[in-house]
C-alpha cells in the first residue's frame, strides 16, 4: 500500500483526459494454412509442401521479402505444371509416393527445374547429381562458389561465407546434409570442405538439391530464436538469411523464362534508410527537435519513438507532461513521426504479463522500482496507454509503430501489436534477425499463423562503444553493403543530447542522399505491406512478355526486376507511369488489375 501511494503522488495527470476507454480484445491466432497460397500461373515458382509440420510459413515469409511470385501446392501433378519447382522441407519416401518421386525425375529430364530441400531418399540421388547423404547438426557455415550463375556476384555483396548454426551448441542449430561424391563441384560447401548444396543437369532441366532448410534458418532469424549463429549484435553486416534468399531468387530468375520479381527499394533506389530516435530521458524531448529540425530541412520524415512518461520512478523523472505534449506537437509540426516507446521503458517488459485489455490513464500506472522489478504493467497497458496519449495530443498523429524500452522483445508482442491497432514494429536488430531486410511477424513467434504487423530491424545505434560519430566511416561502409543487395537500414539515435550524434545524422543523410529512399518507419511500412500483396503472372509469346499485375492496395514507386531488356508495347497502366532503366521497370502508379505488354 505504501507503494501505490508513493507511486500516486509521483503521476503527472492532464486535466480532464482519460482513456482509452474502449477494451482491448486480444485477436486470436488464425491458423495460416497451404491454400491462403495457392494461386497464380505457371510462370510462379511452385513449392510442393511435402510436410505441414514444418517452417513452410518462414519459407513463403521469406519468398515474399525477396519478391519471388510462388504457388504453395500439395499436389505434385499441379506443381509440375510450373517451370521451377522447390520440394519442401524434404524428399523421401516417407513423404512422396513412388509416383511423385517417378514424376519428379521425368519433369527434371524433360526440360523443369527441380530444388530439393533435404533431398533424403526416394531414389532421386541420380537425378540431383550425389551418391548419398549425411544427416547432421554440426555445421555452421556455408561457404559459396562465385563462379556459378547462381551465386554470380556472392563475393562481392559478401556472400561468400554466412553463419547458419553454432559451433559451440550443436544442438541448438538447424540440421544440415552432406552430400556424399556430388556429379558436379558443388555451388556451396560447409567448412569441412563438403558439399552442403550441389546440382546436376539430368537431361533437358536441372536439379539443385539444398542440405540446409532454408525454412528453418529463416524462421530462427525472423522469430527471435537464433543460438549463437549472430556474430554481433548490432552495427554489422551479418545477411544470413539474404544469402539464402537471393540465391533462391537467382535460381528462379536464371531458369524460369520471362521471369519477373519486385524489387525491395521504394522509388528505384538502392537503400531503404529509416532515421529513428529513442526519446527515453527527461531532456530527451526538447532536445528531440532540433534532430527534427534538421530532417525536416531535408525533406525527411523521421520516427520518434517517445517514451509516454507521466510516473517518476528509478528510470528518472516525469517528462510527458504539459511541457512534453508540447514538444510532441512541434514534432508533428515538422512532419516527423510520431511512435510508441512504451510508458514504463522497462528492462522488465519482455516478462510483463498480458494484461486485461482495461487499462487506461490516468489509473494506468506502471512503477519501475529497480532495474529488476516492476510493478502494476502488462503488455497491453504499455501499448493501449502510450498510443492513447500521443494521439490526445496531436492533431493528425495515428500511433501505428511500436519499439520496446532496450529492444526487450516478448513473444506475445506480434499479436498484442496487431489487437491494439499498431502495424509495424522496429523490435529487433539486424544482426539478431540474420537479415538486412523487413519480415511480417508471426502469432507467438511461433510457426502456425502470420500476423498483419511487418518487422524493420535496427541496423546501427548510438550505445555500442566507440561514439557514434567515430564510427562514421564504418556506417557509410555498411550502408553500401546494404544498398548492394537493396536492403534496409534503419538507424537508432537516442536524443538524450544534441552532440555529435547530430553531426553524424547531417553528414550521413549527405553520403546516402545521392542513392536511398528516405522516410520513415510509417511510410516505408505502408508501402512495405502494399508491396507485400501484390501478385505477378507473366505469359510469353513469341518475343513477347505479357504481365499481369494485381495491386490490392495501391502502391507508388514499384520496381519490377526482368530477365532481360524490353521496351513496352502496350499497357493499361498509363505510360507516363513507367520507366524502363535496364532490366528494371519502375511503376510509379499502380492499383487493381493491370497488364503490361513488353518485347524484346
Amino acid at each position: 500500500m505504501a507503494l501505490l501511494s508513493a507511486c500516486q503522488e509521483r503521476i503527472h495527470k492532464f486535466e480532464g483526459v482519460e482513456g482509452p476507454l474502449e477494451p482491448t480484445q486480444l485477436v486470436a491466432q488464425i491458423p495460416t494454412i497451404p491454400s491462403d497460397f495457392n494461386n497464380g500461373s505457371p510462370s510462379r515458382m511452385a513449392v510442393l509442401l511435402t510436410n505441414q509440420d514444418s517452417n513452410w510459413i518462414a519459407l513463403v515469409s521469406g519468398l515474399k521479402t525477396i519478391g519471388i511470385p510462388f504457388r504453395v501446392t500439395e499436389n505434385y501433378q499441379e506443381a509440375i505444371q510450373h517451370d521451377v519447382l522447390m520440394i519442401y522441407p524434404r524428399i523421401s519416401g516417407r513423404e512422396l509416393k513412388p509416383e511423385a518421386l517417378q514424376a519428379l525425375a521425368s519433369y527434371a529430364r524433360d526440360g523443369g527445374t527441380l530444388i530439393g530441400t533435404n533431398v533424403l531418399g526416394g531414389g532421386l540421388e541420380q537425378t540431383f547429381g550425389f551418391e548419398s547423404v549425411i544427416e547432421g547438426k554440426d555445421r555452421a557455415y556455408i561457404n559459396f562458389a562465385d563462379n556459378k550463375a547462381e551465386t554470380s556476384g556472392f563475393h562481392a555483396n559478401g556472400f561468400e561465407t554466412i553463419k547458419i548454426g553454432s559451433a559451440e551448441n550443436p544442438a541448438a542449430n538447424p540440421g544440415t546434409n552432406r552430400y556424399k561424391n556430388p556429379k558436379i563441384k558443388p555451388i556451396a560447401t560447409y567448412e569441412d570442405g563438403s558439399a552442403a548444396i550441389v546440382y546436376n543437369n539430368p537431361g533437358k532441366g536441372k536439379a539443385y538439391a539444398l542440405g540446409v532448410d532454408i525454412g528453418q534458418v529463416l524462421a530462427k532469424g525472423y522469430n527471435w530464436r537464433q543460438v549463437d549463429i549472430t556474430e554481433h549484435y548490432a552495427n554489422q553486416y551479418q545477411p544470413t538469411l539474404d544469402a539464402l534468399l537471393t540465391l533462391l531468387e537467382n535460381i528462379y530468375r536464371e531458369q524460369q523464362a520471362g521471369a519477373v520479381t519486385l524489387g525491395t527499394v521504394p522509388d528505384g533506389k538502392n537503400l531503404s534508410f529509416i532515421l529513428s530516435h529513442d526519446v527515453d530521458f527527461s531532456q530527451s524531448l526538447k532536445n528531440a527537435v532540433n534532430y527534427a529540425e534538421h530532417e525536416a530541412s531535408e525533406n525527411i520524415e523521421a520516427t520518434f519513438f517517445i517514451q509516454a512518461k507521466y510516473v517518476e520512478d528509478f528510470n528518472d523523472s516525469i517528462f510527458f507532461n504539459a511541457e512534453g505534449a508540447e514538444y510532441l506537437k512541434q514534432l508533428e509540426k515538422l512532419g516527423m513521426e510520431i511512435a510508441s516507446h512504451s510508458v514504463s521503458h522497462s528492462l522488465e517488459f519482455d516478462n510483463f504479463p498480458m494484461g486485461t485489455g482495461t487499462e487506461f490513464y490516468p489509473d494506468y500506472r506502471p512503477f519501475v522500482r529497480s532495474a529488476e522489478r516492476t510493478f502494476g504493467a502488462s503488455i497491453l497497458g504499455e501499448l493501449r496507454v502510450s498510443k492513447f496519449l500521443f494521439e490526445q495530443f496531436t492533431e493528425n498523429q495515428i500511433v501505428e509503430s511500436f519499439r520496446p524500452g532496450y529492444l526487450r522483445n516478448p513473444m506475445q508482442l506480434p499479436q498484442s501489436l496487431q489487437s491494439t491497432g499498431y502495424k509495424y514494429s522496429s523490435s529487433a536488430s539486424a544482426n539478431m534477425s540474420l537479415t538486412h531486410l523487413p519480415f511480417r511477424l508471426t502469432y507467438g513467434r511461433g510457426y502456425d499463423g502470420l500476423t498483419n504487423i511487418y518487422e524493420f530491424p535496427i541496423t546501427v545505434e548510438d550505445e555500442i562503444l566507440p561514439p557514434m560519430y567515430e564510427r562514421i566511416e564504418d556506417a557509410k561502409l555498411l550502408a553500401r553493403k546494404i544498398a548492394n543487395i537493396g536492403g534496409l537500414m534503419v538507424v537508432l539515435i537516442h536524443t538524450d543530447a544534441v552532440d555529435d550524434r547530430l553531426l553524424f545524422q547531417k553528414e550521413f543523410v549527405d553520403e546516402v542522399k545521392p542513392y536511398a529512399w528516405m522516410g520513415s518507419i510509417r511510410q516505408f511500412g505502408d508501402w512495405w505491406a502494399a508491396r507485400d500483396k501484390v501478385e505477378v503472372d507473366v505469359k510469353t509469346k513469341g518475343d513477347e512478355v505479357i504481365i499481369t499485375l494485381r495491386a490490392p492496395d495501391a502502391i507508388n514507386g514499384l520496381t519490377l526486376e526482368l530477365d532481360d531488356n524490353y521496351t513496352i508495347v502496350q499497357s493499361s497502366i498509363p505510360q507516363e507511369s513507367l520507366t524502363i532503366n535496364g532490366k528494371n521497370l519502375l511503376i510509379e502508379g499502380l492499383s487493381g488489375s493491370q497488364s503490361i505488354t513488353l518485347r524484346q
